[in-house]
């Protein structure tokens, strides 16, 4: 559906690179390990437009003074000073649905994405670690739901949920479990291949040694060193979900009854809002979206600034520094050179 699952970091972080500074003077504290993380503009922007989109979908209705069913106008009345984005197709406020809208797509995102995440890596992590057939095995059923294309599986089982009389599965949440349980395959063999890394290290096999069990090796062992991979896949799974929640209800395969960014596109679409002008039906909705999308992967990405040692702060400043005390030790070597040649003429 997205192109997000090829942006996965499956390489396994490296060492430091960056030159180690000078010991600290005796009597002064070292600095704790959190001031060397990368904490730059771009994870400051990304949190400042999710927290931005969350506030306005849990906290903006709570103040809002019309609701998502309310109606309050007819078809596609235009912004006014009382409602500054119109209504849509239903005579509803094109601001209190979008706000119920984009609440119900972050669920999805936050239920689907930790599905698909937690499946994920119990898969990837079991197979890394114990390998042989079991691997083989596992791997060899990831393959398999790799190789159906996971569109046609949301669309035929989307459209099995909502002929049935369950209205839990019905509902956003029964959506949230299908994305789930068909996004998790990309994370499960990235986490396999690191997982296999870590399996063959040192600290494993003192581990085996001291008589760990094998589900107390890899929560505590295994799991923490892929901590920061987990974290960013978490991020990418929660945009692939909402975007993959936005598709199926554009194309009215989503949730009957439940507002969505989706939904609002797919009934701006159905009652020709495109053709007749009304811009304040679909154009809000496609912002949010697009700036949910943005927010994330631009998340994930200053993560991995914020994870990753060669991008850690102060890089170039302690490169330039490095390079200013191996020139200041190459002059007071020429000059300790220079000196007994001055005395001997």
């Amino acid at each position: 559906m997205t192109n997000i699952q090829s942006n996965a970091v499956t390489a396994e972080a490296e060492g430091p690179l960056v030159p180690a500074e000078p010991d600290a003077p005796k009597g002064t504290r070292p600095k704790p390990a959190w001031r060397s993380l990368n904490f730059g503009p771009r994870l400051w922007v990304s949190v400042g437009i999710i927290v931005v989109i969350a506030v306005m979908a849990f906290v903006g209705p709570l103040v809002y003074p019309f609701g998502p069913d309310e109606k309050v106008g007819s078809l596609y009345d235009a912004p006014s000073a009382q409602h500054l984005l119109g209504t849509e197709n239903f005579g509803y406020d094109v601001i209190a649905v979008l706000m119920a809208s984009t609440r119900n797509s972050l669920i999805n995102g936050l239920l689907a994405g930790t599905l698909a995440t937690v499946v994920g890596v119990a898969i990837g992590i079991l197979a890394g670690y114990v390998g042989g057939w079991l691997e083989e095995l596992l791997m060899g059923f990831t393959n398999i739901v790799l190789a159906i294309p996971s569109i046609v599986i949301l669309i035929l089982i989307s459209m099995s949920l909502q002929s049935t009389d369950i209205p839990f599965l019905k509902g956003i949440v029964g959506l949230a479990l299908v994305i789930g349980f068909t996004s998790w395959p990309w994370t499960a063999r990235a986490v396999r291949a690191q997982a296999s890394s870590v399996a063959t290290r040192e600290h494993i096999d003192v581990a085996k040694l001291s008589g760990a069990r094998t589900p107390g090796i890899l929560l505590f062992d295994v799991l923490p060193y892929l901590a920061s991979y987990v974290v960013m896949a978490w991020v990418l799974q929660l945009a692939s979900a909402i975007l993959a929640e936005s598709t199926l209800s554009m194309l009215g395969l989503g949730p009957s009854g439940t507002n969505s960014l989706g939904m609002q596109l797919h009934w701006a679409l159905a009652f020709q809002a495109v053709a007749t002008g009304a811009w304040w039906a679909f154009l809000p909705p496609t912002i949010v979206l697009t700036l949910i999308s943005f927010g994330l992967l631009y998340l994930q990405s200053s993560l991995d600034e914020v994870f990753n040692p060669r991008l850690r702060r102060g890089k170039k400043k302690n490169l330039a520094a490095a390079a200013k005390r191996r020139e200041e030790a190459a002059r007071k070597l020429a000059e300790q050179i220079d000196q007994p040649r001055e005395v001997a003429a």
